[in-house]
């Protein structure tokens, strides 16, 4: 990890540290991901999906390669873009399509959609639909962890438009005061809905933000899951150090546009082509078959079966109820007996 004021970029090291099995996660992982929101697109075409749908097309190695790096019991938060970050950390995929459907058997009963999923099994706190509102509760839950004296961190992931809120600077400077258990993720896809980076600052690296307040900051190539994987690994380690926090700036690229109304005209189709021939899935893909680790035959099954998956996924969705209207009226305040009030 580069130093507050440093440059160096977090890469793998040339002779691989990874095993077969973490490759072989990686791409089927992965490739859940990928198939699982190709199947999303499609059903927001037919109206099956309805409202808001980000897909996660491109920037699947952003969460199997963080995935891969952390620990049971660390936490997660996220923005809108978040159905990949859930199927990487192994939510059930049929409950993530049911909430899509906004079937009461989704994963957050149906009242959430695309843009909020959560799974407190998991640690997964969402899915957040305000631009930046997830940063400040990502060093909250860190706070949340140092107080109670875990070994847990939070892993907070926003978008590259995000770091122009106010929130985002206010929650770096307290995490960094307090030494808080979190790593900030910029997902830099290169644009905020369909402005470019170039055009919404000055500063364009956008991990540099971090040296405002000298905390350990650098870039990735985040089209790579090894990449990923050892800057979260160091990030995490500084944490559990009682170290503080690490600002990530991990760059990516989506496939699709901003949003399922996005038909991204403000790129150029040579710019898109360039990240595909850099796809984390065939980077992976031919670093198995390079090692012998499965055959071609192999892997087209596995891509067989998890598309078998998603189809069930659909169909489980499908046939799910909708949640009851009295729902609505649930899940919205908590009451609790504080028995240090007094009437």
């Amino acid at each position: 990890m580069a130093a507050a004021k440093g440059s160096t970029k977090a890469k793998a090291k040339k002779e691989s540290k990874f095993s077969k099995e973490t490759y072989m996660f990686w791409y089927e992982n992965m490739l859940l991901q990928r198939r699982f929101e190709e199947k999303a697109g499609q059903l927001y075409g037919q109206q099956k999906i309805r409202g808001f749908c980000h897909l996660y097309i491109g920037q699947e190695a952003c969460s199997s390669g963080s995935v891969t790096a952390l620990k049971e019991g660390d936490k997660w938060i996220t923005a809108y873009r978040d159905h990949g970050q859930p199927l990487a950390l192994g939510s059930d995929p049929k409950a993530v399509m049911a909430e899509l459907m906004a079937k009461a058997t989704g994963i957050s009963k149906g009242k959430g959609g695309s843009m909020h999923m959560f799974d407190r099994e998991k640690g997964f706190f969402g899915g957040h639909g305000i631009v930046g509102g997830q940063v400040p509760l990502g060093a909250g839950i860190a706070f949340a962890e140092k107080y109670n004296k875990t070994d847990n961190l939070c892993i907070c992931m926003m978008g590259d438009g995000a770091v122009r809120q106010g929130a985002f600077h206010e929650a770096l400077n307290m995490a960094m005061l307090w030494k808080l258990p979190v790593i900030f993720v910029i997902e830099n896809n290169g644009y905020a809905m369909g402005t470019s980076v170039q055009r919404t600052s000055n500063v364009t690296e956008l991990h540099t933000l971090g040296e405002s307040y000298d905390m350990p900051s650098a870039p990735v190539d985040a089209m790579n899951p090894e990449n990923v994987h050892v800057a979260v690994e160091e990030a995490a380690d500084r944490a559990r150090r009682g170290d503080g926090p690490t600002l990530l700036e991990f760059r990516t690229y989506r496939y699709k546009g901003h949003s399922m109304s996005d038909p991204a005209k403000y790129r150029t189709k040579e710019e898109l082509q360039d990240y595909k021939d850099r796809d984390p899935i065939e980077y992976v893909k031919s670093k198995i078959l390079e090692n012998k680790w499965a055959t071609e035959e192999e892997l087209k099954a596995t891509d067989k079966k998890i598309k078998d998956e998603v189809m069930e996924c659909v169909k489980f969705a499908e046939e799910s109820p909708y949640p009851d209207a009295s729902e609505a009226y649930k899940d919205v305040y908590v009451q609790e007996d504080y028995p240090f009030i007094t009437e």
